[in-house]
């Protein structure tokens, strides 16, 4: 483990920790100005020396880092460290573009396992615990990141990976799996078959760490009723390490993360202003200690905000909000900006309604229409849903949306993650 972590059990604003914060940027400025033609030509096209950056109060002057900046055509153009010292690729999933290769040290490994190593004790699992891990393994983060977190805490993987909800449920059963982990919507997926084929008494499941997609407090809800477990929300994204940069701890009140690996800022997402503690924006990240591939002011694009005041839990470690959608996911309709974690919001001061819905907005004629289709909530039944929702969609978003409620379990599963808002405006 590097030295000074023990700084930041002081409090996670106090002079230690900014002068530890400092210090690092500026290792790494030297490491950027060695190592890093990506950042050494960034740099010069913005006139702005390495030597200049000496707090991380300098960094808001420093230029932004975006996704597609980092699709080089040249596999390891992003590498800052020596070849030889590259132990290991992760590479994005491409879905949107070229995929990014992402190289890592022996120390980002490390560095990544301690990381995931907080986030699963800070959800409550001990090395008495069988983790039952479902994303998958290989270029992408998530499923090895896991593995090397339990294995860090002395955890028993079971290392199942994607998808096989017939074997997922056998291995489950046999081997008295604890733990899951996955994404929300695999999550569902499992809990609603484990309730469909009356395997509850068997399952001795207590503790769901999910992440990889947006997902609010009605799914939540609705999981933790069907498996009897607490569920932690678990947040990362592969150009970061992947998961385990931040996770919600037992109040599930916002994402608790590691200032001594990671600088966080709340930018106004269209001026790129540096926002203050409380306002709602989007998290650009600067890694402080990666070696492989380090980011100076990498958007992130997630919509959260960074909390002024220490969680009551106790931990050393400061806050954002939980993420309530993307920048770049989020749709404007007749001039309002509508982001999914908002239709979430809604959907959870509804009563009558699942967790599960989709948006689709189309234009005809000049106009939007927009229709949320939401799955009525078998265990708490109301006549009125579908008035109030849309109601309540008028009141607090400022839309008018037609709203169909329709039966549990109408709408499509994923294994992965699940899509829920299709604009078809732009469709020819």
């Amino acid at each position: 483990m590097r030295q000074g972590l023990s700084l930041v059990n002081e409090h996670f604003e106090s002079p230690g920790l900014v002068e530890m914060q400092s210090f690092r940027l500026r290792k790494l400025m030297n490491r950027l100005q060695e190592y890093s033609q990506f950042y050494q030509s960034k740099f010069n096209k913005a006139g702005i020396s390495f030597s200049d950056v000496k707090t991380v109060d300098d960094i808001k002057y420093l230029p932004f880092t975006e996704k597609d900046e980092l699709r080089q055509e040249e596999a390891l153009a992003l590498r800052a460290a020596p070849e030889e010292e590259i132990v290991r690729i992760h590479s994005t999933s491409g879905t949107t573009g070229k995929p990014v290769i992402v190289p890592y040290t022996q120390q980002d490994v490390e560095d990544w396992a301690d990381m995931m190593q907080r986030c699963l004790s800070i959800a409550g699992l001990t090395n008495h615990d069988r983790v039952q891990i479902t994303p998958g393994y290989g270029l992408w983060t998530a499923g090895v990141g896991f593995q090397n977190g339990c294995e860090r805490l002395g955890a028993m993987a079971i290392p199942m990976g994607p998808g096989n909800t017939e074997k997922q449920l056998a291995m489950m059963v046999d081997l008295q799996a604890t733990a899951l982990i996955g994404t929300a919507s695999y999550a569902l997926l499992l809990a609603e078959e484990i309730n469909k084929r009356d395997l509850k008494e068997q399952v001795k499941l207590k503790k769901a760490v999910l992440g990889s997609e947006r997902w609010g407090e009605k799914m939540r809800t609705r999981l933790e009723e069907l498996l009897g477990v607490e569920s932690y929300d678990i947040y990362g994204l592969t150009e970061v390490y992947g998961p385990g940069i931040g996770i919600d701890c037992d109040y599930h009140d916002g994402i608790h993360y590691f200032p001594e690996y990671l600088y966080f800022e709340i930018i106004d997402p269209e001026t790129g202003k540096v926002l203050p503690p409380g306002q709602l924006g989007e998290l650009v990240i600067t890694t402080l200690v990666k070696e492989g591939m380090p980011l100076v002011r990498y958007r992130t694009h997630d919509l959260t905000y960074i909390k002024a005041e220490p969680c009551k839990c106790g931990l050393p470690y400061p806050q954002t909000g939980r993420i309530l959608g993307r920048s770049d996911d989020t749709v404007k309709i007749k001039g309002i900006n509508v982001y999914p974690g908002q239709i979430e919001d809604v959907i959870r001061m509804s009563p009558g309604l699942s967790s599960e819905y989709q948006m689709i907005i189309e234009r005809e004629a000049g106009k939007d229409n927009v229709l949320i289709k939401v799955e009525a909530d078998p265990l708490h039944p109301y006549e009125h849903a579908a008035r109030e929702f849309q109601y309540n969609i008028k009141a607090i978003i400022n839309i008018i949306a037609d709203v169909d409620v329709v039966p549990y379990q109408d709408l499509p599963r994923s294994e992965k993650k699940t899509k829920r808002v299709f604009d078809r405006r732009n469709l020819d």
